[in-house]
């Protein structure tokens, strides 16, 4: 199976959600199965169901994030060579040359991106027109609203 990169503080985070899940929630929602079975009857006790449901979904996502895991491969963006182009965990900063706004985005995997916090996705729309340029490079970028001109202003491997 092909490994899907990822950066390290993406690693570190799935990380730190995987362990919160094992020691913390997979624990807590054992002792409410064991609680609510002492109400008796199991066929309507809402308390057990939903102790149960909730346990599957924690399995679920332990699941989900150990299998990303391992099919993760850590790129450390501060390591690889700084060849002034738009790469994978790369940093950038852009004009919008319509409204003159500026935006800084890093570029990380699917698993990692996160709008909020200026995380975009490799295989977004702006994500796929930003790699491989350069600063002062003016790119054209389609997205589902319209087509934006963008300048190109930083990058940074941080």
């Amino acid at each position: 199976m092909k490994k899907i990169l990822i950066t390290i503080s993406g690693y570190k985070k799935i990380k730190k959600e995987l362990n919160n899940l094992k020691n913390i929630k997979r624990p807590k929602i054992i002792k409410e199965i064991i609680k609510a079975r002492e109400y008796g009857d199991l066929k309507e006790n809402y308390e057990y169901h939903a102790a149960r449901e909730q346990q599957n979904l924690i399995e679920k996502k332990i699941k989900d994030l150990e299998l990303k895991l391992l099919n993760s491969q850590i790129l450390d963006i501060t390591k690889i060579k700084n060849t002034k182009k738009v790469t994978f965990g790369s940093t950038v900063t852009i004009l919008n040359l319509k409204n003159n706004n500026k935006f800084k985005y890093r570029i990380v995997c699917n698993n990692e991106s996160d709008i909020v916090n200026n995380l975009i996705s490799i295989n977004s729309p702006i994500g796929k027109g930003l790699l491989g340029n350069k600063v002062n490079d003016i790119l054209y970028i389609k997205t589902p609203i319209e087509i934006t001109k963008y300048k190109i202003l930083k990058i940074e491997y941080i």
